[in-house]
């Protein structure tokens, strides 16, 4: 478990390196198509980096919650799900974090945060109902795992990196069709533009397939390790196996879940949305509920 912390701690880090370099990769290949020697493309790509950088790192949870609907709870409104999650919290050696309800029928649950002091968790509606308590404290182990392990830090970068990445490649596209830059030398301006049609086409093509790369590597194993930390931190991992058989059964997609969002969730929220399912960021029911039961 210690050593799953300092890889994601320095896979949070190599992933900032590999976005900024990236995105003053895109600025000057602007500058070269576009520019007349100067570099306002690459001041442009540095300045989203950081400002992209800093949306990621200390809005992301924020930004998280709000699309999910999630409202924030106390003690008082839901004692038995705050103590829950205080309890696990003291077993697991972190900070009591933020509680929050989904108003959704599904059952699921996400945490979100960029350490252990700023973290926040989110049960939907659905999960209270549906779920006995070894089934919820299952749940809300696994959550609490992602926390300790720092898997929120790191899953947040990739989402909101890779959709500006994405976003950044868009503009610069877009910016060819409305004629911005265009200082190099007439005998140039062509071979600039077509340059840099073949560069942002390539970015754009190849952008999703990246972030799916992604998101594949970083979330699927992630998951089958805070399955096994949430087990550990009940000492019952039979729990957490038949929460999962639960949302195998209920396959309830939430109504405010998104592709973009959806690394964070307990299961997949898209389920049995047209072919999500092909590009499943989550491993399958079956086989966590496999390893959880291999553990007993």
């Amino acid at each position: 478990m210690y050593s799953q912390i300092d890889s994601n701690k320095y896979k949070s880090i190599a992933l900032i390196a590999i976005f900024v370099a990236f995105l003053v990769a895109l600025g000057f290949a602007y500058d070269y198509a576009y520019g007349s020697g100067g570099l306002g493309g690459v001041f442009f790509a540095i300045l989203i980096s950081v400002f992209m950088t800093g949306v990621s790192y200390f809005a992301g949870d924020k930004i998280a919650l709000s699309s999910s609907g999630a409202r924030a709870i106390t003690k008082k409104e839901n004692t038995y799900l705050y103590n829950i999650v205080e309890n696990l919290s003291i077993t697991a050696g972190i900070p009591m974090p933020k509680v929050y309800i989904i108003p959704d029928a599904a059952i699921n649950a996400f945490a979100t945060g960029r350490d252990p002091l700023h973290a926040s968790i989110a049960v939907t509606e659905g999960a209270l109902k549906k779920l006995e308590n070894e089934e919820l404290e299952g749940v809300l182990a696994h959550e609490l795992s992602h926390v300790k392990n720092f898997d929120t830090r790191l899953i947040m970068l990739v989402i909101v990196l890779v959709g500006a990445i994405g976003l950044l490649a868009d503009m610069f596209w877009r910016a060819r069709f409305f004629g911005f830059g265009g200082g190099r030398r007439d005998n140039d301006h062509e071979g600039g533009n077509a340059l840099f049609m073949i560069i942002g086409l390539a970015i754009i093509l190849l952008s999703p397939l990246i972030a799916q790369l992604i998101k594949f590597a970083l979330s699927r194993r992630r998951e089958f390790l805070a399955d096994a930390s949430g087990a550990l931190l009940t000492r019952y991992p039979e729990g957490l196996a038949r929460a999962l058989e639960k949302i195998g059964i209920d396959k309830a997609p939430m109504a405010h879940a998104n592709a973009t969002t959806a690394p964070l969730y307990f299961t997949n929220p898209l389920s049995g949305k047209n072919f999500i399912n092909l590009f499943s960021t989550h491993p399958p029911l079956e086989a966590r509920v496999k390893a959880l039961r291999g553990m007993a």
